[in-house]
């Protein structure tokens, strides 16, 4: 542990340097701690941190600035998320109110808000398969005279569409019918659970329920998790060099990858994973600030940013808490 001078100093090295991207002298962290002691003694505690790992000079007669293990030190001294100025907590409003449309389309416009939020690229992923989610509601349109939409809609925002090839024709009527029939047995149940219902008492109408039930038994099997990006170009303009944007570039492309470093960051009890520390060289010089989300108090995704380890954690960590908690509510409203 540090004791409280160092903390300060510390904690003014890595404020500046995220601030500015330049070295910090011992000069400018006297102009901004409270610590009262002179630029000496500041310049040798200095010398300390950097002893113990926790700052680095890049180059001779040049400040410091903060290594993984000083940014680690930095967020888990914070006694929480930031807070958003009133600014961005209306652009969070007025984006929730307005927010309408299918899953993968807010979740895209989710990742857009979070981007723009923090100057990071955003990541949303969706809810897992539908193990737990249960049917919301279910709705048969007719296409052409042979051919039936269903839509499906579950608990956890995802919407569910098939395309029904009926063996002769059918109205409206026995579409509706067949809506209403499906309603009263399905809602509330899982996609696995769905069973035989009962006749309806209309023969056509019957067929209508079974092609549906066929459909949908034999349609959401092995269904993979999807990944969402947004400000991919903010992100990249974050770094120097060109060779650590094409590494980036090219992990974020292998969704897989992105979803088991954010699962295995939450699994591991954290909200931020800094450098080395999430375990792919590729992103060393990264930071992805994460949180899950709940729909309808059940498991519903992952939220988060990736950035620079020169990020803006206080920041980020507000928006992406704010951001998860209110999209979870938005699902859970359908």
């Amino acid at each position: 542990m540090l004791d409280e001078r160092k903390t300060a100093i510390l904690r003014t090295v890595v404020e500046e340097y995220i601030e500015t991207a330049q070295p910090v002298g011992s000069s400018h962290v006297a102009c901004r701690t409270d610590v009262a002691v002179s630029s000496a003694t500041i310049r040798n505690e200095m010398s300390v941190l950097e002893r113990e790992g926790y700052l680095v000079q890049p180059h001779t007669s040049a400040g410091r600035i903060p290594t993984d293990k000083g940014y680690r030190f930095f967020v888990d001294q914070l006694a929480g998320p930031g807070t958003l100025e009133e600014p961005q907590r209306q652009l969070v409003r007025e984006f929730f109110d307005t927010a309408h449309g299918e899953l993968e389309q807010m979740l895209h416009d989710t990742t857009r808000l979070l981007s723009r939020l923090t100057d990071y690229a955003a990541v949303v992923v969706s809810p897992p398969p539908h193990e737990e989610a249960t049917i919301r509601s279910v709705q048969l349109v007719g296409l052409a005279p042979q051919v039936a939409l269903v839509v499906i809609v579950m608990s956890n925002g995802a919407i569910e569409k098939h395309t029904l090839e009926l063996a002769t024709g059918i109205d409206d009527a026995r579409l509706d019918a067949a809506t209403v029939h499906l309603m009263g047995r399905l809602r509330g149940c899982t996609l696995q659970s769905v069973a035989p219902v009962g006749p309806s008492g209309d023969a056509a109408t019957d067929a209508v329920v079974t092609a549906v039930l066929r459909s949908v038994a034999g349609g959401h099997e092995d269904e993979p998790e999807q990944v969402f990006f947004g400000g991919v170009s903010r992100m990249a303009s974050a770094f120097d060099a060109v060779d650590v944007v094409r590494q980036v570039l090219v992990t974020l492309e292998q969704q897989f990858v992105v979803v088991g470093l954010l699962r295995d960051v939450l699994d591991r009890g954290l909200s931020v994973a800094i450098g080395t520390e999430h375990g792919l060289e590729t992103l060393a010089h990264c930071a992805v600030v994460v949180a899950p989300y709940a729909v309808e108090g059940t498991s519903g995704g992952t939220i988060g940013v990736l950035g620079p380890t020169r990020m803006n954690y206080p920041q980020a960590l507000a928006a992406v808490a704010v951001v998860g908690q209110r999209l979870g509510r938005r699902l859970s409203e359908g």
